[in-house]
């Protein structure tokens, strides 16, 4: 099972939360950060649109085959758009819109022509326009509206200058009471006063694109002009005719260029729409009402605040994959609800920003639990490299899981040491020369079990309890709690030497070892364990440590330790015993180098076993003479003078019971 990192506290959530939230509240007020948000606004365009035009409009296009066919090059003399206008209500159109501008004279007999087309067609709106004039005294933009003769015979005008927002996408719906998309509306009234039933869109209203350019039925000049020869029938029957250029190829420069502009649908295909498109999708959201009104930037703080709450509830207990579901999960929920938002109540709701605060949320909570965990584990490494080695350290970080609250049986090899007559030690000296003591000891001795590869467990008063083959398997575990063993009673010498320099008694340490199956693991409550071993087995080893008094011994091993040394270490047998709470004898081994010694005394001690009691005190004399501190030699010469004083009876056995150690 994965680990689970902590729950972060909740002033630190709740912090991240409301810094998160303060900083995209801020930049939703920004003007780079609208024109992303605006984006979203193009994404729901692209998404939502219909497709095809639903009120009767039909765009004559001033294009590059009306050029070819017509052998004319722009502007196009104003007898031809008296034709057209002539040829249009002919056909049954019910207003022609002409999104060209005739602010300036032309020939009499041209602008005459256009006169008349308009006073007998009286159908006809035309446009005012901003134009930049630059003279010797000044540079300004100033509005320019159709010649009065146009309008006296009986034209309206309407202004058809666009806006567009800093990146140069067209998304509102021009204002301004005579908007030239206003004007065709009235015009178109007063022929059907009940074909259109328009709501005001108001101030601020976006427009709700039918689709990208050429989404509305689009005819050519030329066909227009021929439209009984070159379109069917019914091809102007009642509709609104928008008349205006989609030139991309002119002579003038400037009229190719400003008749083009950028739309939500720009960014997906690259594509510019002609501005009498523009005033088509404005006119058509107009008619239909279902104009995009931005709502407040309020409600948009209001879900900021809102996800970045839910994310530091719903991500405080920290683990990445769920976190970044969630996080994925709030983003969809919002973009489902600017959708509904979208085409169910015709209003946008910018939730760029809300859902960047839910990436900047897990982002940033993802990060606190990253450095804490850091921090954790650092901890965790430094507590554990106190005790055990770093391939240990190593292998608990890989895998953390290890540490929960429980344990598995395992066979390890476990160690006990003591030190020598200590309490009374204790007794004789100050406190603070107790803990010098003991932390050289325990400095010293801790630095070789883990240079063996074993942990410490635990510090028991003067005693040391470390493991091998836990938490780490260790196949020569054995040999590795021997070598440390015996290196520690080697290193007495140098931490005698130490505190003789420091003005502090000597100090002597015994040690038993027994290898067994026991309970490994974090044991404990909920809130406090220790990482230990526990069994009959562990007991043992402390049982053995203390059998070193009876043997003058420093290091005792169980048979089953030196059975798992398979001579790679030389031990000395020593004898069978029954300690405290054992009924059963234990084979005990101690390390010995000296191959002769470790020889003579399994002689001495088989002959003491099969009672041929000469033989066996003889070799144990011959021990004590090379070795006058051996204090194995000595125990078995007692005991051996002891069978011969009370001859032992048929229930005899080699065991000694030691019931005080």
């Amino acid at each position: 099972m994965a680990e689970r990192t902590p729950a972060l506290p909740w002033r630190t959530v709740a912090a991240i939360a409301a810094c998160v939230a303060a900083l995209f509240a801020g930049l939703s007020f920004t003007g780079p950060w609208q024109l992303l948000e605006d984006k979203g606004f193009d994404a729901l365009t692209v998404a939502t649109a219909a497709g095809q035009s639903r009120i009767p409009i039909t765009i004559v296009g001033v294009d590059e085959a009306s050029l070819a066919q017509l052998g004319r090059q722009y502007p196009w003399p104003r007898s031809l758009y008296a034709q057209l206008i002539d040829q249009l209500t002919k056909s049954g159109a019910l207003l022609v819109a002409l999104d060209v501008l005739f602010s300036e004279p032309s020939t009499p007999a041209e602008d005459r022509a256009l006169a008349e087309a308009i006073a007998r067609d009286r159908n006809v709106v035309l446009v005012s326009n901003l134009v930049y004039r630059e003279t010797a005294h000044s540079r300004q933009w100033l509005r320019a509206d159709p010649l009065p003769m146009f309008t006296q015979a009986g034209a309206t005008s309407g202004f058809a200058s666009v806006e567009f927002d800093p990146d140069q996408v067209v998304r509102n719906i021009p204002e301004g009471d005579d908007a030239f998309w206003r004007e065709i509306l009235r015009r178109a009234a007063r022929k059907i006063p009940d074909l259109l039933a328009v709501r005001d869109p108001g101030p601020g209203a976006m427009i709700r694109y039918v689709g990208p350019e050429h989404t509305f039925p689009y005819v050519s000049f030329y066909q227009a002009l021929d439209a009984e020869h070159m379109l069917p029938p019914d091809a102007f029957r009642d509709q609104i005719v928008l008349v205006g250029r989609e030139l991309t190829v002119t002579t003038d420069l400037g009229i190719a260029q400003a008749d083009f502009f950028a739309t939500p649908f720009t960014a997906r295909n690259r594509g510019l729409m002609p501005g009498v498109e523009i005033h088509a999708n404005s006119l058509e959201t107009a008619v239909l009402g279902n104009a995009i009104h931005p709502l407040s930037r309020g409600w948009s703080v209001i879900c900021i605040f809102a996800v970045t709450a839910l994310c530091a509830l719903a991500m405080r207990n920290w683990r990445p994959l769920p976190a970044a579901a969630i996080a994925v999960a709030i983003a969809a929920a919002l973009g489902l609800g600017d959708w509904l938002v979208f085409t169910r109540a015709d209003a946008w709701l910018p939730v760029g920003s809300a859902m960047a605060s839910a990436v900047a949320a897990y982002v940033a909570i993802g990060g606190v639990a990253f450095l804490a965990e850091r921090q954790r584990r650092g901890e965790i490494r430094r507590a554990f490299s106190l005790y055990v080695s770093p391939e240990v350290v190593d292998h608990v970080m890989e895998h953390p899981e290890r540490l929960k609250l429980g344990g598995e049986r395992r066979e390890v090899t476990t160690m006990f040491t003591d030190l020598e007559g200590f309490t009374t030690l204790a007794e004789r000296l100050e406190a603070e020369q107790v803990a010098r003591v003991l932390n050289l000891h325990f400095t010293r001795g801790t630095a070789i079990v883990k240079r063996h590869g074993g942990t410490v467990n635990r510090f028991i008063g003067d005693a040391i309890m470390a493991t091998w083959g836990a938490p780490l398997a260790d196949p020569d575990q054995a040999l590795h709690a021997c070598r440390a063993a015996t290196e520690m009673q080697d290193d007495m010498e140098a931490q005698r030497a130490e505190l003789a320099r420091q003005g502090l008694p000597p100090i002597r340490m015994r040690i038993g070892i027994h290898t067994s199956v026991a309970v490994v693991g974090n044991l404990g409550s909920s809130d406090r364990f220790d990482y230990t071993s526990i069994g009959d087995g562990v007991n043992l080893a402390s049982r053995l440590e203390g059998v070193n008094k009876a043997y003058g011994t420093g290091i005792l091993l169980s048979g089953e330790t030196a059975e798992r040394l398979g001579g790679r270490l030389p031990v000395r047998a020593v004898g069978r015993v029954i300690v405290k709470g054992k009924s059963e004898a234990v084979e005990i081994f101690t390390p010995c180098a000296d191959a002769a010694l470790a020889e003579t005394s399994a002689r001495a001690l088989a002959a003491w076993r099969e009672r041929r009691w000469d033989e066996s005190e003889a070799l144990w004399r011959r021990i004590l003479a090379d070795h006058p501190a051996d204090g194995i030699a000595r125990v078995y010469l007692e005991r051996i003078a002891a069978v011969r004083s009370a001859a032992p009876d048929g229930s005899w056995h080699d065991a000694v019971e030691l019931e005080k150690l």
